[in-house]
């Protein structure tokens, strides 16, 4: 089988990239600076060389797009969408191109699509979509994706949630802030946390992969979100910190702007179920917050 994997250089790429040539798949990478051979250059804005590389392919998975732990001043909310929207837009170009094109292609998405929910458990079937900056992003994003039909071409976007791994993603920086002894809780600490842990998360699209019967939008998510208060308490537990210093609203504003990120990041209630993967008998490794943690 063959995979490529557009943007596939960070943190959920690695992770990809490792777990499918386990199976001795052969991956290759659509990169801005490639190194390695198996990397290919591209812009994510033009069609290139490139293109060459969707023919015959099994599989496409793209995971382009600007992080958004950043400042949402103008500037980077026009890179935010733009990154997404074009990304999208070359690779449906390119696609329209190929005689023999990759028979599913898998498009990154967010939960972060769904409203601030602490009590409504947001599935695909019944999740609430809301309007502001980061839910009308996600919204644009797999309304690009989604709108062109390709015959024999399945389509899903992967509405992923928080994805904890010990190399990268938000794991590394909740032990760092608990290890300080600032591990308390983030604003109320009322807000769900939607997680997923890496092994999880490969394992979920390979299993897209090979269920030919999905298609669209699904929650890549745990089944057991947690509240931010007792996810930073079990961590605090586990690495033996007896405490952990609250950190209130306010005060989150004023460290936001000079961490260049913000506050939304923290405090947004993602409370997200996946219901579309256990419907088909996915087995998840880690399905408590206290298993992932342990493996951590």
């Amino acid at each position: 089988m063959k995979i490529i994997i557009a943007a596939g250089t960070g943190f959920l790429g690695r992770n990809l990239e490792n777990y499918f040539l386990d199976k001795n798949y052969e991956v290759k990478i659509l990169t801005r600076n490639p190194k390695r051979k198996n990397e290919i250059f591209w812009d994510a804005k033009t069609i290139g060389a490139w293109k060459n590389e969707l023919e015959n392919a099994n599989v496409l998975i793209n995971l382009a797009g600007k992080s958004v732990d950043c400042r949402y001043n103008e500037k980077n909310k026009k890179e935010i969408y733009d990154s997404r929207i074009n990304s999208t837009r070359v690779l449906q170009s390119a696609i329209d191109e190929c005689q023999n094109p990759p028979k599913i292609w898998l498009n990154a998405s967010s939960a972060t699509i769904y409203i601030h929910s602490e009590t409504h458990l947001n599935t695909e079937k019944n999740g609430i979509v809301g309007d502001d900056f980061s839910m009308n992003i996600c919204k644009s994003w797999e309304k690009k994706f989604l709108k062109s039909e390709n015959q024999n071409i399945r389509k899903v976007a992967l509405r992923t949630s928080i994805v904890l791994g010990k190399n990268g993603g938000a794991f590394p920086k909740f032990m760092q802030i608990s290890k300080l002894g600032l591990g308390g809780k983030q604003g109320r600490g009322d807000q769900m946390m939607s997680w997923i842990h890496i092994d999880d998360f490969c394992e979920a699209v390979n299993f897209i992969i090979e269920n030919e019967k999905l298609e669209g939008a699904i929650n890549i998510t745990a089944p057991k979100p947690l509240s931010n208060k007792n996810m930073m308490s079990q961590i605090r537990k586990k690495i033996k910190v007896p405490f952990g210093i609250p950190s209130p609203v306010w005060l989150l504003e004023i460290a936001s702007i000079f961490i260049k990120t913000e506050t939304e990041l923290m405090l947004k209630s993602r409370n997200v179920y996946p219901e579309i993967l256990l419907e088909n008998r996915f087995k998840f490794q880690y399905d408590t917050f206290e298993k992932a943690l342990e493996k951590l």
